[in-house]
């Protein structure tokens, strides 16, 4: 499959974002977006990435644009330098997916692109360029200014605070750790790796969970942070190691910082909508979605996904200071906000807290995208098949949503959210319910049911 755009920017093999494709591609968005003072250009750590930066940042100068290089940089902290210069940006990652594969995440001088957006860039691949020239690339370092946003809004909070680090090919892994200290905690590293590993906040391995909990008992710490691979998504755990779904981080920060309006997938926790916000508002999968509901709704707006990532909408209030707006995925505010709420209480108090929702999540990898679609839409459209695949479930249809994938609410409560991924070969699967037990007991059947599903399909 040719890269596409998904949920999180376009998406595709290594081999196939030839430097030709990734140049088209920036020069559709520069010829059809707004770019203002220039073009910043960041990476992750993954191997393919500083070459395909390198592709990025001569495509904008060729197209006359004054192109800083940022270097290795978490995703968000390039957005909040861009935007404060009032430059559009590229972030050269593929988050979570494996190595072997990559992606650009567009970015105007307001944020993220739009799906109006993404549409035009699509239109302009291909057309006739004048080849120009722009200056010769400045450097900046983006990570200082990232990190003193949170330091003038949470001062000192974590002092006192014994906290691990899983490093392991985080992009803002020792920015991260220096930020940490900054806010007075001690910081224990954990798992840093050479090699990229792709590691899925929303979906987090048997290996990995259990290096958490291995991790949290040897270093009596309070929590274990960390990100994914661009690092705007949060990966963090309570002190006994368990993992903390980027949901519930979602509802906490959105309390802890005073929003009043939230915007959250139709694949996040129901709970939110019990913690007397003024509205929530549901949406599709993937933060441009989320975006869009959340320009719509104005005030103070948040937004959050399943994964963790968090939108800042407004300019909020820390416990020390100003927190000003960020509209794009953030991993740190959601991590330090639910440090902040805990108020030097164990953190497992604070999410036994929280309403008695609980999310579980997982994809069935290598699944072709025309099967898992096939599978989705079969299901969607036959009520028999649908009934039969719930009730091996042991469950009982209520009601379907087809907002984003197929959303089956069940008679007892729990929730099966079925939905191909956007950009990658995956079947995704999320399941909600009453207890954590359940709703991994749950999740696990349904895998294990979808996956012989996905394989009578494809012989």
């Amino acid at each position: 499959m040719p890269p596409q755009f998904g949920t999180s920017g376009l998406r595709g093999l290594v081999t196939d974002l030839t430097p030709a494709l990734v140049t088209d591609y920036v020069r559709a968005f520069a010829a059809t977006c707004p770019m203002g003072t220039g073009l910043f250009v960041a990476h992750d750590l993954r191997q393919s990435s500083p070459a395909l930066a390198a592709v990025v940042a001569q495509a904008g100068q060729a197209a006359g644009l004054a192109v800083t290089r940022c270097g290795p940089a978490p995703t968000p902290a390039l957005a909040l330098a861009a935007m404060q210069a009032g430059a559009a940006a590229v972030m050269v990652t593929g988050s979570h997916i494996p190595a072997d594969r990559n992606g650009l995440k567009f970015y105007t001088p307001t944020g993220e692109i739009t799906k109006d957006q993404e549409a035009a860039i699509l239109t302009g691949l291909g057309a006739a360029r004048t080849v120009l020239s722009g200056p010769q690339p400045q450097i900046m370092d983006v990570g200082p200014a990232y990190s003193a946003r949170y330091i003038a809004a949470f001062g000192s909070g974590l002092s006192g605070l014994r906290l691990g680090l899983y490093a392991h090919s985080a992009v803002g892994r020792d920015l991260m750790a220096d930020l940490l200290t900054a806010l007075g905690a001690e910081v224990v590293m954990l798992g840093r790796s050479a090699d990229f590993i792709p590691v899925d906040t929303e979906a987090v391995d048997s290996d990995t969970k259990a290096s958490l909990a291995a991790w949290a008992h040897d270093h009596a710490i309070a929590a274990i942070l960390s990100t994914d691979g661009d690092g705007d998504r949060p990966l963090m755990t309570d002190e006994s190691g368990a993992v903390i779904a980027g949901d519930i981080m979602g509802q906490i920060t959105a309390a802890c910082i005073g929003a009043r309006h939230v915007v959250t997938p139709v694949s996040s926790n129901s709970g939110v909508q019990d913690l007397g916000f003024a509205q929530v508002r549901r949406t599709r999968i993937g933060s441009p979605h989320v975006i869009a509901a959340m320009q719509a709704l104005g005030g103070d707006v948040v937004g959050y996904e399943a994964n963790g990532g968090f939108l800042l909408g407004f300019d909020a209030q820390g416990p020390r200071g100003q927190l000003p707006a960020l509209m794009t995925r953030d991993a740190m505010l959601p991590m330090l906000a639910v440090l902040a709420a805990g108020k030097g209480a164990p953190v497992s108090r604070l999410i036994a807290a929280q309403p008695a929702r609980f999310t579980a999540a997982d994809r069935l990898q290598q699944v072709p995208t025309d099967a898992s679609t096939a599978l989705v839409a079969a299901l969607r459209d036959n009520p028999q098949d649908r009934a039969t695949f719930v009730a091996a479930l042991g469950l009982v249809e209520r009601s379907i949503d087809l907002t984003d994938g197929l959303r089956i609410a069940c008679t007892d409560g729990r929730i099966v959210h079925l939905r191909p991924s956007g950009n990658a070969p995956e079947l995704r699967l999320y399941v909600e319910a009453a207890t954590p037990a359940a709703a991994a007991l749950t999740l696990q059947a349904g895998l294990t049911l979808l996956r012989d599903m996905v394989d009578r399909l494809v012989r």
